[in-house]
């Protein structure tokens, strides 16, 4: 005879087998498959022992992470850029991309760091010609707008001479002086790479406008005549002394053959850079 206890018992049993099966479209009762499995079990954090010099840092990390992120939790502890460390384990430096667990490294394992001088010295030089190059990019971009903002006054200085008939002499030997200086500020500029080119571009942009304002020069002198302001006609007389053109309508031609034998007539013996 078997007591209602082991009866209900046995019966709950069953209950609970029963709810970890289930029944596939052949009548056939099966197990239940966990469609969620347990995520792997995460690595084991180890205790490592790290000397630096006179001290000692302790460090809890993974036990599946590279000697590249040891060093990175050793930059703050000892001051070293992980780029500046030597990390040797068993009498040998360990790269950083090799990984603790495959350097057999285990819980209490003991490391020595030391600093990387050479690495150091590179870093430094690396800095040193970043810090050159933004210096050097800066400047070029204000050398840029003034050597702009001159090529606008010699625009205006060229309307100005087609507009009122004269330019003063003064005006343009500023100018020139003006731009003499932009070249030479230019040329003390240490560039190196794709700033070399944009350097040279602004060079050429300034001996252009400066060949410009000789060719004034040369058709005030052309021209001849003047005032006591130095102040020079834009008009000119033909051999059989017949007056030219008014001023105003000579205005675009003249402009336009400022600039076109400014490209060809080189009056300044100008000194390549590169």
């Amino acid at each position: 005879m078997v007591s209602t206890q082991n009866n209900s018992s046995i019966d709950g049993n069953r209950r609970q087998g029963v709810s970890e099966l289930e029944v596939r479209p052949g009548g056939m009762f099966v197990q239940i498959r966990d469609l969620n499995p347990n995520p792997n079990p995460s690595p084991p954090t180890i205790e490592l022992k790290v000397k630096f010099g006179s001290s000692y840092h302790h460090l809890h990390i993974s036990s599946h992470a590279s000697f590249g992120e040891l060093k990175k939790m050793l930059a703050e502890p000892t001051g070293l850029h992980p780029e500046e460390q030597k990390v040797i384990y068993k009498n040998k430096v360990r790269d950083s991309k090799s990984y603790l667990d495959v350097a057999r490294l285990r819980n209490g394992s003991k490391l020595v760091l030391v600093e990387d001088t050479l690495s150091k010295e590179r870093r430094c030089l690396e800095m040193l010609k970043d810090a050159n190059f933004q210096n050097s990019s800066k400047l070029l971009k204000q050398l840029s707008m003034e050597v702009k903002k001159l090529s606008q006054e010699v625009e205006s200085l060229h309307m100005k001479g087609c507009k009122d008939g004269r330019v003063s002499e003064t005006e343009v030997e500023n100018l020139t002086e003006m731009l003499m200086r932009q070249l030479i500020a230019l040329d003390e500029i240490q560039v190196v790479g794709d700033l070399r080119l944009q350097r040279r571009e602004q060079v050429r942009e300034v001996q252009k406008q400066i060949q410009s304002l000789d060719m004034m020069k040369l058709q005030l002198c052309s021209n001849g005549g003047g005032d006591s302001h130095n102040a020079h006609a834009f008009t000119s007389t033909n051999a059989k002394g017949n007056q030219r053109l008014h001023p105003k309508l000579q205005c675009t031609s003249m402009v336009k053959e400022a600039l076109r034998n400014s490209e060809s007539l080189v009056t300044t013996k100008w000194e390549t850079f590169d």
